[in-house]
């Protein structure tokens, strides 16, 4: 099975150094309440390196069209699944925050961050798989400010 990756921006204060937030969609908001509603022998079976390598993907999970209907008629509700909406971007903070993304919020998260110079800032998109997601699962366990460790390699101002 091929390992899925599915794509985040961030959005990084190259002077400070720090994952100021991510932008992405259902898929990834989804993956995020998932693995953290994981009970915590789940997450230490999981984090254990000996156990780590050895696994593999061994159950093949099918992908559901959303606008495919088993029935052949067509329909305009479609019941969705998982924990988010999947129409509505999202906006995961440092600390695994997540909230419906705007204009005002990403205007306000630059004022908290006292960004005063906006060429301070780069958008930065980044590939979020497997190994990915368990950095995140133990960073999350680390520090606070995990997408900044997971990414830029260190752990930043901690808030």
């Amino acid at each position: 099975m091929a390992d899925t990756k599915v794509k985040l921006k961030l959005l990084v204060d190259k002077e400070a150094k720090i994952v100021l937030f991510a932008e992405a969609g259902k898929e990834f908001a989804d993956f995020l309440f998932y693995l953290l509603s994981l009970p915590a022998g789940t997450i230490v079976r999981l984090l254990e390196k000996k156990n780590m390598c050895e696994r593999k993907m061994t159950n093949e999970v099918p992908y559901v069209n959303a606008s495919s209907n088993p029935t052949g008629k067509s329909t305009t509700v479609v019941a969705e699944r998982g924990f988010v909406k999947a129409v509505v971007t999202y906006m995961i903070m440092d600390n695994l925050e997540l909230k419906p993304m705007s204009t005002i919020s990403s205007i306000t998260m630059l004022n908290r961050f006292h960004v005063k110079d906006v060429r301070s800032l780069e958008e930065k998109v980044v590939d979020f798989g497997v190994e990915e997601g368990l950095k995140l699962l133990k960073a999350s366990l680390e520090c606070k400010n995990v997408l900044t460790s997971i990414f830029l390699g260190n752990n930043g101002p901690q808030e």
